[in-house]
């Protein structure tokens, strides 16, 4: 299940605080719920994935000890009985929030498409991990009922696709082509070029939607800027970014950073929160 890797469910939070709902309980309770059953989907969507290439991982460095299939602590077995106890949970979900589950429905069948087909054409295979976070971001705009900006769309499609071009250079780096087929079809100046692109659109993004639609948010752009600084510094220099939960988990000036972030905006809001 890979609980490590929620923390990239933290997107759905976003509309939360950005509509200013977060001192709202029933708001608060339903972007939980929201976080909750995307962490039930992600799930399910790593045990599809490991079943696929179960062959694959077992052959990999690093997913041969870490992932439970590959690593042979759990059979294939225990991992459809979970698979479909998480699909059971998600099912009886989608009658109490049906706008929420579809979002997480198309969720699920994009995963499936990634996990089948998409994962090994090149340049689809970044956007659909991208387009995965948009839609933890519009998961949780649905479940408060709130719209989302055009521009927190279109900074989160940038910032995913900067955290994905990364993950395909650092592989590329140290494991070669050898850990995921795609990999044949780049190389690593290609895909750092991507990174650069992705990075530089996630900022202006950013900026303008601070701009546009909350403008008393602006002292958070230096935040995001040294953030996405000390993040490239980790990876060019420390050597990680192929797992970027692993570097923010594990990098004490990312931490402090993403705290000083949502604390700023969550401050500077708190006033116009209802």
């Amino acid at each position: 299940m890979r609980p490590r890797q929620w923390v990239k469910n933290g997107f759905v939070l976003a509309p939360l605080v950005f509509a200013a709902k977060f001192r709202a309980p029933h708001a608060l309770a339903l972007s939980m719920l929201a976080l909750g059953l995307f962490c039930l989907a992600a799930s399910a969507c790593y045990i599809v994935n490991d079943l696929f290439d179960l062959e694959q991982d077992r052959r990999h460095p690093h997913k041969s000890l870490h992932h439970p299939l590959a690593a042979g602590s759990v059979t294939r077995a225990q991992a459809l009985c979970l698979l479909a106890v998480l699909y059971t949970l998600l099912a009886v979900a989608g009658w109490y929030a049906p706008a929420l589950m579809l979002v997480i429905l198309a969720y699920l069948l994009l995963n499936l498409a990634y996990t089948l087909v998409l994962k090994h054409q090149p340049v689809l295979d970044i956007f659909t991990i991208a387009i995965g976070f948009v839609l933890r971001v519009y998961a949780g705009a649905r479940a408060l009922a709130v719209p989302v900006s055009a521009w927190m769309f279109v900074t989160t499609l940038c910032l995913a696709l900067y955290l994905a071009a990364v993950k395909r250079r650092q592989e590329l780096r140290h494991c070669g082509s050898e850990s995921r087929l795609v990999l044949a079809r780049y190389s690593e100046a290609l895909v750092e070029r991507y990174a650069e692109m992705a990075a530089t659109g996630a900022l202006v993004f950013y900026s303008m939607f601070v701009m546009a639609a909350r403008p008393q948010l602006v002292l958070t752009v230096p935040l995001v800027l040294f953030g996405l600084f000390r993040y490239w510094y980790v990876v060019d220099e420390l050597e990680l970014g192929e797992s970027p939960t692993d570097v923010l988990l594990t990098d004490g000036q990312l931490l402090v950073t993403l705290t000083l972030w949502a604390a700023s905006c969550v401050w500077v809001l708190w006033p116009v929160a209802n």
